[in-house]
Formats: structure tokens, sequence, C-alpha cells
């Protein structure tokens, strides 16, 4: 598995470390410690709130054992499908049926737990709610009896489990729900991505006999969806601020680029970590300009 030079860094793939690192998909960790880093840069009051204890501890268990938890899950009831999907010839490890990875799974699973009696304890029922919602959406998206990520449109739904993090990270620091404009917003954003990173896994999945999204609407009419997720998204994000409008369009006229040019989705798929986490950089960069020149 070769994926922007990471083999070099990384530990051997037949290590368990390497290969748990590997599990957790690197290319994907800001997917959810970056919604953190995000609402932390908006809902700090001070700099030194910024790299609170809390804000920290956030950040870090986003970053990997969350990513472990997540994907751990997946691959694990995905074994059979993944036996014909290419992406795991050299972008991902496949699932090795060791017991080390379900421990890890539930290691990280109750990390995540623990963090739901500290909000109530410390007075912050909100925050634990949306710690469960993470949990449950994280856990049923993959595995039995709901198993989301098979069900056309609550895959593209169950998504918005990767703007929770930031929901979080903002309640925790705030001690009320972020704007319903934002949460929205960020929601619909999750559902044009998740739908978007699908369009490869179309004739994978249609072989495996699995049903999504992208799978019952076609690859021209998932870029459509994807379009009007993304536009929609950056609609709601008015009710905020004009900025996050202005920076998020750029998601729908990519669509719009990549349908027109006839880019190969393959190719354009692997785009979007290097995409999110620039447009993520400029959003926390306003964040922090607010932050120490108001």
């Amino acid at each position: 598995m070769t994926e922007f030079g990471l083999d070099r860094v990384l530990p051997p793939e037949d290590t368990s470390y390497g290969y748990l690192l590997r599990l957790s998909r690197p290319r994907f960790w800001l997917y959810l410690a970056g919604p953190v880093v995000v609402a932390v840069a908006f809902a700090a009051d001070s700099v030194a709130e910024l790299f609170s204890p809390l804000s920290l501890v956030l950040f870090a268990y986003f970053a990997v054992p969350a990513n472990v938890y997540l994907y751990g899950i997946n691959d694990i009831f995905d074994r059979e499908v993944d036996a014909e999907n290419p992406k795991k010839d050299d972008k991902e490890v496949r699932y090795d049926g060791s017991r080390l990875t379900v421990a890890a799974v539930a290691v990280t699973g109750l990390a995540g737990l623990a963090f739901v009696p500290y909000f109530l304890w410390v007075g912050q029922p909100a925050a634990a709610v949306v710690m469960v919602a993470y949990l449950f959406l994280a856990t049923e998206y993959s595995a039995p009896p709901l198993r989301f990520k098979t069900v056309p449109f609550f895959d593209s739904i169950s998504n918005g489990l990767y703007i929770l993090p930031g929901v979080l990270a903002w309640t925790a620091i705030e001690g009320t729900l972020p704007p319903l404009g934002a949460i929205a917003g960020g929601w619909l954003w999750t559902m044009g991505m998740h739908t978007f990173s699908a369009i490869p896994d179309i004739e994978p999945d249609r072989a495996a006999g699995i049903r999504t999204t992208a799978t019952e609407l076609g690859e021209f009419n998932t870029f459509l969806y994807c379009a009007m997720a993304w536009l929609l998204a950056a609609a709601a994000f008015v009710t905020v601020h004009p900025f996050f409008t202005v920076v998020l369009l750029l998601y729908p006229l990519l669509v719009f680029g990549i349908v027109f040019a006839d880019v190969d989705p393959d190719e354009a798929y692997w785009w979007y970590p290097l995409i999110n986490t620039l447009t993520g950089m400029v959003i926390t960069l306003a964040g922090l300009w607010v932050l120490v020149y108001g």
C-alpha cells in the first residue's frame, strides 16, 4: 500500500501498529479531527482556550482513535464486500481477521463512550447527547442491525456523523449547540462528500450486491445529487455568515467542472482529502483572525 508516501513514515504494515494506523485511513484523519479544529477556532474566547486540555483531548481522540473505531467497524463488517473492491489493493488495507482489530475497535469505542459520563458530570448534557449520537451513527453505519451504508439515502444522511465532532467541540466550549444553520449546512456537506466518495465504488458495490445511494442513482445522477447537497449546504450557511457560503460554493462548482471536463471519478475522488484540508484551513484561519483581531 503506497499513498502519499505514508509507507515511508508509518511502521511496517506487517506490524500491529503499522496495520492499525493504515486501517484508520491516515489521509482521512482530518475528516473527523478537522471539524474539531474549526469549531474550537470559532468557539474559543481567547488564544489560551484554543489549547485548553478539553480542546486538545477532543482533537487527539478524533484524530486517530475515533478513526480506528469508525473504519475498524467498517472493515470488520465489510470483509466480504472488500474482496471485490480495488481500493483495497493499493490504497487501503484489508481486514486481516485478527483479534487485535476487534480489540482495538472495542478500546477506542469505550474511550469515546467515556466522554459521556464526563460531560454529564461537568453539567454538559447537550455535549453528552452529541457524543452518544456520534457513537451510534459511527457504529450503525457499518454494523447490524441497521447497517445504514447498505440502505440508499440513509447511507448519505447518516454520514452527518462526520460533522458531529465539530458540534461536540463547540458545545463543550460554549455550553450550547452551534447555530442551526451551521449544523444543517455541515450535515448537508457531509452528505455530498460521502455520496461523492461512493461513486468509484458503484461497480464493486453492484458486483457485491450492495445497495447505496450511488448504486441506485448511477454515476451522472449521483454527481447531480452531490452538487445539490453542496448547494444546499452553502445556502444553509448564509444564515451563519456569507463567508462560509462563498467558500463552500467551491464544491458544486468542482462537480460541474469534473462532469463537463469528463474527469475520471476514480481520479477526482483522491483530490478531496487535499481540497477538504485546504478548505478547512481557510475557514479556520478566518476564525483565528476574528479571535485575534476581532
